[in-house]
């Protein structure tokens, strides 16, 4: 556009019934850009698509703002439906009617207060005005709609023209495709034979979004500049730019525009905190409902992507970047690796689980459990109200946890501990292929980082409060000092957050120790028959809906203390908000786990002087069989819980449950609301869709399912498998959410997932620890090692169950801790047995901890250091011999930069030629296979990544 064209004004029909807004008539024809109106208020162009009133310039981005009517000026009503026409005919007949007067005297503080409104309203249009002539000197279009079907909103359309897109592309270094083919040569080597064979074999479960592509045909692709226009492809302009780098572009133009006055800046982000204009977002391509003309890539998303029947198939990653971008196309990238070497995982767990189940006949010690033969006579689990058992009655327990409690799972541990590794180097390979593939081998970061909105607005606050004789040279910014409150508040919040979380832990440890001491008073035979799973059950329950209504809470905490500190970029608030999420979530979710693993069962004591807390609580204790069950039983209610309730019913139940409630509010029936959504116009429909948010919510609800799969595989061996169908699952639902329910986002580079990847090697690293400590000092596993091989008599297990149990004489209880039943089994009980390893009654040191209980410990801490230490070897070691980069990847990035180089010569070597060369000089530069063959000029080849999960 022009500054010398005249434009349509802007119909400001209500504008002009008021003095304070009447314009002059020399501004409406100065007015730096068109409407969709027409100067007797017919719409110009009935186009509904991403375009301007004229039907050829693309919207590139939108900017919304609210329309203000001044007080005393009724609003029209944005529903055209009759039932409503008639509805406010009949209360404006019902008025006129009535003896009430028609212009009643209004409250003076109600005035006041509104023309304060006005005021500020007219603050903010000046801001508007201010910046979008800022947006005009910059070269960008706009066209203003402020009679949409929106009640009190306007729309701002920003077009990029061709001028304006080469310069900004030039200036952010954009790598864009030349005419320049090369031969990409496949690898040579076994592994990139096996998946090249691989890729073949499952080409039937790659998705159908585009044109099959040469395999060995790559486009050169060099940093885009205007001198050098005739190396690119230019043959259609309206295609070099796809719609995701146009609004990109256009982001970037809008994120250094500033509105200025003295001592206060501020940039589109700032406009939008301070609510000069309510959104801004770039547009869909068009309805996921195909018109049967050619499908747009949004169609092609919701067809072979965000569709359930689509699951077997792997995901058209390449697509997902070229509409979404960089950093969410990695995100589901990242996801369908995860998923893909779940599935290896998932099939090991599923045979040592099936191992179990095939080996608790033959399992020695589950049954001596059993055998009721041996009539052993148990000590109270609490005191008074419970009384002697049997151990016989623990037989279901028993035979259960040797399911999840056997050699295998040791074997299972080491298995996951390699898994890990090879996951992350698999991930790193094909990360560096996607790079390789989408020309970000040489993107970096250090692009600027745009300031915050509200740390500007803190700089602008601190400047206007700094003594007139400060420095002028010195640029304010915000000092640690400013901050400390912030920290000091953060710190705090945080301490008293895992305070809170320890505490309802422990809240749920003495419902446990209430509800079992209960039971067992309890006169209804079903409540008593199966005390242990009740209580196990339920308190898991329990756990699960607390760490569901924490996880929420916390999430708001943690964005609302990471905003009082008022980082100064994006980057370092996405890094403060994930490190504050990540430890809160991680405690609120393994806290409970870790209270099972290792310290139930240990600070119990012992018969006649047990350990008591707030008061006369007394400690729990582990089942017979050990606490591996009930860890089991936490975990896998915990992981499915937050997988079905939390990830997946949230994220379908309360979009389905915000769009019921608009209808509600809309008063239109279902017809009448299809029919008013065919004539909305593309951003009109935009923006009822959800802002988006980022994917850092997604990326959190993964790693805390991989610290569920890693961390405590020891004692769940299924955990992959459930982890496999719910992310099969949520990678269509996150598909779908993405494609029909969000604002499309801004296409932001990423080269790779960032803090993320930290986080999961830490975890993995983490994860070889504490499944030792689970197998050396939860499970059974190291004291039946021991006993087989130091104290059997024939070297099995026959005689472990005996010797794991200590005796106690019932004499020597504390008072008033022996049973208020002592006949309850039928016979006088003078001594009862408990798991631990302690001095008979008649020794000379009784009930101290005996032999056996020192050389087991010393095998556990052996068994540790041991494990620990073989596993990150063998870890180091499979890191060390897969190479982080693709020897074919890295053979053709090299090859790359020596084709760009000789690429350059051959070019300023052409420059130097005479005219009579000129022929010469236009074979020699036109596009060519690497082989040296001349071909005719081709359009630029639309590249897709190969589909990966």
């Amino acid at each position: 556009m022009r500054r010398n064209e005249i434009y349509l004004p802007v119909p400001g029909e209500d504008k002009n019934l008021d003095g304070d807004f009447r314009e002059k008539d020399g501004n409406n024809e100065s007015m730096p850009m068109k409407t969709l109106y027409a100067r007797d208020g017919s719409l110009l162009h009935a186009q509904l698509g991403p375009y301007f009133s004229d039907g050829q310039r693309r919207v590139d981005y939108v900017l919304t703002y609210s329309i203000h009517k001044p007080s005393g000026v009724r609003r029209q009503s944005s529903k055209f439906d009759d039932a409503t026409f008639f509805q406010r005919l009949r209360r404006s007949m019902s008025t006129r009617s009535s003896r009430a007067p028609l212009q009643p005297k209004e409250d003076p503080e109600i005035v006041a207060t509104d023309q304060q409104a006005n005021f500020h309203e007219d603050d903010k249009r000046f801001k508007r005005e201010e910046f979008e002539q800022n947006l005009l000197d910059m070269g960008l279009e706009l066209e203003k709609d402020e009679r949409t079907k929106i009640s009190g909103l306007g729309f701002l359309k920003i077009h990029a023209p061709w001028t304006v897109l080469c310069r900004e592309a030039e200036m952010m270094k954009l790598k864009m495709p030349t005419t320049k083919l090369y031969e990409v040569k496949q690898g040579t080597n076994i592994v990139e034979k096996i998946r090249l064979f691989i890729h073949k074999v499952t080409d039937p479960l790659h998705p159908k979004v585009g044109p099959t592509r040469l395999e060995d045909v790559k486009s050169l692709s060099l940093p885009f500049s205007r001198e050098k226009q005739h190396l690119f492809d230019l043959s259609d302009r309206d295609l070099f730019f796809d719609s995701k780098t146009r609004s990109s572009i256009v982001y970037e133009v809008l994120k250094r525009i500033r509105w200025t006055r003295p001592n206060y800046s501020m940039g589109i982000t700032s406009l939008l905190a301070n609510g000069v204009y309510t959104s801004a977002f770039p547009l869909h391509d068009g309805d996921v409902e195909g018109d049967g003309g050619k499908p747009n890539d949004r169609q092609l998303l919701f067809e072979e992507w965000a569709s359930y029947s689509v699951f077997y198939k792997y995901q058209p990653i390449g697509l997902i970047r070229k509409y979404f971008g960089e950093k969410v196309g990695l995100y589901f990238a990242w996801l369908g690796v995860y998923t893909q070497m779940l599935i290896p995982a998932a099939i090991v767990g599923v045979i040592v689980f099936l191992y179990g189940c095939a080996t608790v006949d033959d399992n020695i010690p589950s049954m001596e459990i059993c055998d009721p033969r041996n009539n052993i006579t148990m000590c109270p689990l609490c005191d008074q109200v419970c009384s002697y058992w049997k151990l016989v009655t623990a037989c279901g327990t028993a035979r259960a946890s040797h399911l999840f409690d056997n050699p295998a799972t040791v074997f299972f541990s080491v298995f996951m501990a390699l898994w890990a590794v090879l996951f992350m180097e698999h991930w790193k390979r094909r990360q560096m292929r996607l790079n390789y593939i989408w020309d970000l081998t040489d993107y970096g970061m250090e692009e600027e980082d745009h300031n915050r909105a509200e740390y500007e607005l803190r700089v602008a606050e601190k400047t206007m409060r700094q003594d007139q004789g400060a420095p002028k040279d010195e640029k304010p910014k915000l000092t640690c000092t400013d901050r400390m409150p912030a920290y000091l508040t953060t710190v705090l919040m945080m301490a008293f957050m895992i305070a809170v979380t320890f505490a309802i832990a422990f809240g749920v440890i003495l419902y446990r120790i209430s509800i079992k001491a209960a039971l067992h008073i309890s006169s209804y035979p079903v409540a008593r028959s199966n005390i242990r799973a009740t209580v196990k059950t339920t308190a898991a329950i329990i756990n699960l809906i607390v760490i569901i209504i924490l996880d929420e809470i916390y999430a708001y905490i943690a964005r609302w203390l990471t905003l009082k500190e008022v980082p100064k970029t994006d980057k370092s608030f996405e890094e403060r908000l994930i490190f504050k999420t990540f430890i809160l979530k991680f405690v609120n979710a393994f806290t409970p786990i870790v209270y099972l693993a290792f310290f139930r069962g240990r600070l119990v004591g012992r018969p006649g002087k047990y350990l008591y807390v707030v008061g006369t609580y007394r400690m729990e204790e582990c089942a017979h069989a050990g606490c591996l069950m009930e860890l089991c039983i936490q975990l896998c209610i915990t992981m499915l819980g937050k997988q079905l309730i939390q990830n997946n019913l949230f994220e379908i139940g309360i979009p389905k449950l915000k769009k019921l409630l608009r209808k509600r509010k809309s008063e239109l029936t279902s017809k009448q609301e299809e029919e008013l959504n065919k004539t909305l116009k593309r951003y009109e429909k935009d923006h009822f869709l959800g802002p988006f948010v980022g994917i850092n919510p997604e990326y959190m609800e993964m790693i805390i399912q991989f610290g569920m799969v890693t961390l405590f595989v020891a004692s769940f061996p299924l955990a992959p498998l459930f982890a496999l169908l719910n992310n099969i699952i949520e990678i269509r639902l996150d598909a779908k959410k993405f494609v029909t329910e969000l604002r499309r986002p801004i296409a932001a580079k990423a080269k790779d997932i960032g803090i993320w990847y930290n986080l999961l090697r830490g975890l993995s690293k983490v994860a070889v620890i504490v499944n030792a400590f689970v197998i050396a000092f939860t499970s059974d596993f190291v004291p039946r090692l021991v006993y087989q091989y130091m104290y059997s008599p024939d070297g099995s297990l026959h005689g472990f169950v005996n010797h794991s149990l200590s005796y106690f004489e019932v004499k020597d209880f504390e008072l008033g801790t022996a049973p208020i039943q002592p006949h309850h089994l039928g016979y006088t009980v003078d001594v009862c047995r408990y798991k631990d390893y302690r001095e008979p009654p008649g020794s000379i040191t009784p009930y101290a901890l005996s032999k056996e209980f020192w050389a087991i410990l010393a095998v556990r801490l052996a068994f540790v250091i041991i494990f620990q230490n073989l596993v990150m070897l063998m870890s180091d070691f499979v890191d060390w011999l897969i190479p982080d980069i693709p020897k074919d990847i890295s053979l053709q990035i090299h090859r790359e930069k020596l084709l760009m180089l000789d690429h350059f010569m051959k070019e300023e070597q052409g420059k130097k030629l005479p005219v009579r060369d000129n022929y010469n000089h236009d074979n020699y530069t036109s596009p060519s296979l690497d082989n040296g063959s001349p071909s005719q000029p081709r359009s630029r080849p639309k590249f897709q990544a190969r589909a990966g999960w």
